[in-house]
């Protein structure tokens, strides 16, 4: 019981925490959609699985000793982040008296935005590695160990839905996408921020 209370409690603390995953989805409920931040929540659920996947088949214990591994993993994930903060920093104003939000990416292109983004993100290698590794008993069974693994990645799920949720509700948005293209500019300055601390980080 004391494991299984300090994983829930540990993983509540790590999903609402602010980070790279928390700007994307809000960036693509405010300025595409409610189903686009909504897909992109169920990306990041999914990207969480790939951590739990190599963490319960003991790839994590090579991350965490591996210096090299974990450095190649932080500037791969700076590049993805800058790409990204670069393709909304240099976006066009749209032009027209009332800014529209219905150019939205695919279905697979939301999801895919999310499941990169927590894939990548070395924050969360970093958080199931370490919960798995110091809080999870080695003694602890394999369908309870893929039991919390399926509880992290639903907790991402349920949070960042309920953030596309509140950035997608109409008032909200109305007003936001006046000034779109400045919001567009706050996110992608904040990922590309994101991505060059994860750069110095990952070469010092």
């Amino acid at each position: 019981m004391t494991e299984l209370l300090a994983v829930v409690t540990i993983t509540i603390l790590a999903v609402i925490s602010p980070g790279p995953d928390f700007a994307m989805v809000s960036r693509n409920s405010l300025l595409l959609s409610r189903r686009a931040g909504l897909l992109t929540a169920l990306g990041i659920g999914c990207g969480v699985l790939v951590h739990v996947a190599y963490t319960v088949l003991g790839l994590g214990l090579l991350i965490q000793h591996s210096l090299w591994l974990f450095s190649t993993l932080k500037l791969v994930a700076a590049a993805y982040l800058i790409y990204l903060g670069a393709k909304m920093l240099l976006s066009r104003p749209q032009s027209g008296a009332a800014p529209k939000a219905d150019v939205a990416p695919s279905d697979a292109s939301a999801w895919r935005t999310g499941f990169l983004t927590n894939a990548l993100n070395p924050k969360t290698t970093i958080f199931i590695v370490s919960l798995f590794m110091q809080v999870v008993q080695p003694s602890t069974p394999l369908a309870v160990q893929l039991g919390y693994g399926a509880f992290i990645s639903a907790a991402h799920v349920i949070w960042f839905a309920l953030v596309a949720l509140f950035f997608s509700s109409g008032r909200i948005r109305g007003v936001i996408l006046a000034v779109r293209h400045w919001i567009d500019r706050v996110f992608g300055g904040l990922l590309v921020i994101f991505g060059v601390l994860l750069a110095r980080a990952g070469v010092s």
